[in-house]
């Protein structure tokens, strides 16, 4: 099997994880692969309305997506399957899914709910069970990590990279969700600190609003690293953005 299959967490709600999976999916359909995005678990929108991977092929294009569940509240998979009266859903769910999709498509983007350790059923199965799932099923699965880019990332993405190395799956690198067009000193500084703190490279930034843009395929590309399928230099862009340290002070 051939396809890559990479796995989508955030450090949180609304770090941008949708469109950082468009911005991927996007770049790979540039280039000519064929692309599948997978959302295991979907809360927060009725049937009729589009989810999370509706906005994916809004933004990317032409792509497979597939849902497995979908809860009208948007809470906690676990939570809101429970307070709808729904199945919950299994990580043998997904591997049967990502299987499928893997031996159609060239990559298969699977995109999370929330963060790496939110529950999806009763017995406290996460999004990493399900990566580890997929793995013990002889399929080459990797973690890509979205972050924010300001204050409190740097925990964050050092508590999910732990979480991560302890379950033996690996860790692609970091993506910043949404650049601020005038970043301050924490956002500039992260640059530096983010692929310490995640023991892994980073591997680009959108900038915010990114899903607005005319020209999303142009700017996926310009916005993601190589190992993304884009054009992005960490060491360009850290450098537009390096903070003026000033003198060094000696102590006493």
């Amino acid at each position: 099997m051939n396809a890559r299959i990479l796995f989508v967490t955030g450090t949180n709600t609304d770090v941008g994880k949708t469109v950082a999976t468009a911005a991927v999916a996007s770049a790979a359909l540039r280039a000519g692969r064929k692309v599948a995005v997978l959302k295991p678990g979907q809360t927060g929108v009725s049937p009729e309305e589009p989810g999370d991977a509706a906005e994916v092929r809004r933004l990317a294009g032409e792509l497979t997506i597939r849902e497995l569940v979908r809860y009208p509240e948007p809470l906690a998979p676990d939570t809101a399957a429970r307070r709808a009266g729904m199945p919950y859903l299994s990580p043998a769910e997904v591997v049967t899914e990502v299987a499928e999709l893997a031996a159609t498509h060239d990559l298969v983007l699977v995109e999370g709910a929330g963060g790496l350790l939110v529950r999806y059923d009763d017995e406290g199965r996460t999004l990493a069970d399900q990566a580890r799932a997929v793995l013990d099923a002889g399929l080459p699965a990797e973690v890509l990590l979205i972050a924010s880019a300001g204050l409190g990332t740097l925990n964050i993405v050092s508590l999910t990279a732990e979480a991560l190395a302890a379950r033996e799956l690996p860790l692609v690198g970091v993506l910043v969700g949404s650049w601020p067009a005038e970043p301050g000193l924490a956002e500039r500084c992260n640059l530096a600190d983010l692929p310490r703190s995640a023991d892994a490279p980073l591997l680009g930034a959108l900038p915010e609003r990114a899903g607005r843009a005319e020209d999303f395929a142009a700017l996926a590309v310009t916005a993601l690293a190589p190992a993304l399928g884009g054009t992005w230099n960490a060491e360009h862009f850290e450098g537009a953005y390096r903070p003026d340290w000033g003198p060094l002070r000696s102590k006493g």
